[in-house]
């Protein structure tokens, strides 16, 4: 395949300031791996909002592409598990924080790093339900391996954000009995249509509590 120009969000860093701008790079400024992938969409992720404002230390290496997951087609391949044309999803594996991620119209990733999606779901579905949707359904697996029963109850903090809204939706539609704890209790009705009982604010327990307080 010919060398191509591609647009992508680099960062770059000189000194302690960090700078962040849609340029055109070449397609060998790309790490080197087994399979190219036309980038459909990438969601943008709470990591995705620290690495593009420098609030913490998610980038490790520059310059680099932020972007730490993303569905697309390939578009070429020296693996023997995609074919040009597949449509795959990535997430985790340190993209987007050590090697180039997906706010490019291009990436390339490891074979083992990536996933062919289902029949039926198409490469914007899978970033609609992105790394929080993700993130939410393996907590949701996690429980019920160790034996939290439906009908229970849970209690979900961080509920208005990304994981953990996906995780209220989740667990209410699968018969859970969800509390929503938030530090934002402005969104209560939001929880509340995600299939929320209850919803509690975080600042109840900003306090110390005390002595004998009912169980909760």
């Amino acid at each position: 395949m010919p060398n191509t120009s591609i647009k992508a969000l680099v960062a770059r860093r000189a000194g302690d300031a960090q700078a962040i701008a849609v340029e055109s790079v070449s397609e060998t400024d790309l790490p080197a791996a087994e399979v190219t992938i036309d980038v459909d969409y990438s969601s943008f992720n709470y990591k995705d909002g620290l690495a593009l404002t420098g609030r913490s230390r998610i980038l490790r290496r520059y310059p680099i592409i932020p972007g730490i997951d993303y569905a697309g087609t390939v578009a070429s391949s020296s693996s023997a598990r995609f074919a040009p044309g597949d449509k795959v999803v990535l997430t985790g594996w340190g993209v987007g924080e050590t090697w180039s991620g997906g706010f490019a119209e291009r990436a390339k990733a490891k074979a083992e790093w990536l996933v062919k999606l289902p029949d039926g779901l198409s490469t914007q579905q899978a970033m609609t339900i992105g790394t929080a949707g993700l993130t939410a359904m393996l907590c949701v697996m996690g429980l019920e391996r160790h034996g939290i029963t439906r009908g229970g109850d849970v209690l979900v903090t961080g509920a208005a954000g990304g994981v953990g809204s996906v995780a209220v939706r989740l667990l209410s539609r699968l018969g859970y009995k969800v509390t929503a704890l938030t530090g934002r209790p402005a969104e209560a009705d939001f929880l509340r249509a995600l299939g929320a009982l209850s919803v509690m604010d975080r600042a109840e327990y900003a306090a110390p509590g005390k002595p004998l307080a009912a169980e909760r």
